[in-house]
C-alpha cells in the first residue's frame, strides 16, 4: 500500500515536471537548456514564423536596378539584363556626349558639364532611394568621400579631355584600364587572376593601343594635355571599380545609395573647384545662350548615364569588377563604331584588326569565368586524337 502511494506520488511529480517543461518550451522563440551539474541556463531565441524580418536583413542578397529585383533571376538572366542595360543606355550616352562637345565653343567647359551631370545624378538617386523600403545609409561617409573623389577624377577628367582629343581616341584610352583594374584587384582586394584573365587584358589592351596608333596615323589630333587628363582619369577609373565592389559587398549598400552619396559629394567637390578657379561664371554665361544644346542634351545625357551606371553597379556587385570592365570595354568598342557612323571621320582597316583583338580579349575573359562549363580542346588532346585516328585508319587498311 505504501509502495503504491509512493509510486503514485512519484508519477504525479514526473507529470508535473513534464508539464512545467512543456510550458517553458511552449513560449514562442525561447528554448531553455538546464544543466543538472550547475545553475546556468542557455537561452536561444528563435524567431517565430509570424515575425517578419527587417528590410535590411531581408534584402541582404537582393540586387535591385531601377525597381527591378534581379535576385529573382538566375545568373545567366542577370548577366543578360545587366549587359543589355549597359549597352543600350551607354550607347545613347556616348552619342549625346559627342553631340554636346560638337557644339561650337563648348569644349573648354568640360568640368561644368560634369557639375551638371553630377547634379542630375544626385536628384535621380534621391528619387530612386525614396522608392525603396530601406533608406538607411549603410556604407560609411569616409568611404563615400573617397569614392566621390575618384568619381570626380574619372568623369571630370574624362569630359575635360574631350576638349583636347577626338572622341574615338578618348574612348580608346579609357578602354585600356583592364590591366590597372587587375592590379588594383590584387592590391586592394587580394584577388588572384588566372592566365585567361591576364591574356584577355593583354589582348584588349594591345588591340586598343593598335587602334590608337591607327587613329594617330590617319587623323593625328593628339595633345599632351589631353593625354595627361585621360591617363589620370584612367587611373582613377581603374581604382574606383575595386573600391565600389569592396564597399558594396562589405556593407551591402544599394545601387541608389551608392549613386546618391558619391555623386552628391562629388557635386560639392566640383562646385568648390570651379568657384575657386573662376570657371563657373563663363560656363553659365555660355550655356544660358544655348540652353537646348547644353542643358537639354545634358539632361538626356545624365539620364541615360544614370540608368547605365545603375546596371554597371549591379554588374559589379553580382559578377565583380573585372567582368564589369570587360563588358563596358566591349560597349566602348561599339560606341567607337557608332561614332564613325554618325560623325564624319577618316577610316582605316587597322581599326578592324584591332577590334578583332578586343573581341578575342572579351572571349578569353568570358571563358575564364566559365572554365568548368566551356571545355576547349588542348593541343596535346588534339595531337593524341589525331594519332589515334591515324592508327585506326592504318589498322583498317591492313585488315
Amino acid at each position: 500500500m505504501g509502495t503504491t502511494l509512493s509510486d503514485k506520488g512519484h508519477t504525479e511529480r514526473e507529470e508535473q515536471k513534464e508539464d512545467n517543461n512543456s510550458t517553458e518550451c511552449s513560449e514562442p522563440g525561447i528554448m531553455d537548456l538546464k544543466f543538472t551539474s550547475s545553475r546556468k541556463y542557455i537561452s536561444i531565441s528563435v524567431p517565430s514564423k509570424s515575425q517578419t524580418m527587417s528590410p535590411h536583413i531581408k534584402s541582404v542578397d537582393d540586387v535591385v536596378v531601377l525597381g527591378m529585383n534581379l535576385s529573382k533571376f538566375n545568373k545567366p538572366t542577370q548577366f543578360f539584363v545587366c549587359v543589355s542595360g549597359v549597352f543600350m543606355f551607354y550607347l545613347i550616352y556616348g552619342y549625346l556626349q559627342e553631340l554636346i562637345f560638337s557644339v561650337e565653343g563648348f569644349k573648354p567647359f568640360g568640368w561644368y558639364l560634369t557639375l551638371v551631370q553630377f547634379g542630375f545624378y544626385s536628384i535621380f538617386g534621391l528619387i530612386e532611394l525614396q522608392l525603396i523600403q530601406d533608406k538607411r545609409r549603410r556604407i560609411p561617409g569616409k568611404t563615400y568621400m573617397i569614392i566621390a573623389f575618384l568619381t570626380v577624377g574619372t568623369m571630370g577628367l574624362s569630359n575635360t579631355s574631350l576638349g583636347y582629343l577626338n572622341y574615338p581616341t578618348q574612348v580608346i584610352f579609357k578602354c585600356c584600364k583592364l590591366i590597372p583594374v587587375m592590379i588594383g584587384g590584387v592590391f586592394i582586394q587580394g584577388k588572384r587572376y588566372n592566365i585567361a584573365d591576364v591574356s584577355a587584358a593583354l589582348c584588349m589592351s594591345l588591340g586598343l593601343i593598335w587602334f590608337t596608333l591607327a587613329d594617330s596615323t590617319v587623323a593625328p589630333n593628339f595633345n599632351l594635355t589631353g593625354v595627361v587628363l585621360i591617363s589620370l582619369a584612367l587611373c582613377a577609373d581603374a581604382v574606383i571599380g575595386n573600391v565600389q565592389e569592396k564597399a558594396m559587398k562589405l556593407h551591402n549598400g544599394s545601387n541608389s545609395e551608392m549613386v546618391l552619396y558619391s555623386y552628391s559629394i562629388g557635386f560639392v567637390y566640383i562646385l568648390f573647384g570651379l568657384t575657386c578657379t573662376s570657371g563657373l561664371s563663363p560656363a553659365v554665361t555660355f550655356c544660358s545662350k544655348h540652353p537646348l544644346q547644353t542643358y537639354g542634351y545634358a539632361f538626356l545625357f545624365s539620364l541615360t548615364g544614370y540608368f547605365g551606371i545603375s546596371f554597371v553597379l549591379a554588374l559589379i556587385k553580382i559578377f565583380g569588377a573585372l567582368l564589369a570592365v570587360t563588358v563596358t570595354t566591349g560597349r566602348k568598342a561599339m560606341t567607337i563604331v557608332l561614332s564613325f557612323l554618325f560623325f564624319a571621320k577618316p577610316f582605316t582597316f587597322q581599326y578592324v584588326w584591332s577590334g578583332l583583338l578586343v573581341v578575342l580579349g572579351i572571349f578569353l575573359n568570358v571563358y575564364s569565368k566559365n572554365m568548368d562549363k566551356i571545355k576547349l580542346p588542348s593541343l596535346h588532346g588534339l595531337w593524341k586524337k589525331n594519332a589515334e585516328e591515324r592508327k585506326t585508319r592504318t589498322l583498317s587498311q591492313t585488315v
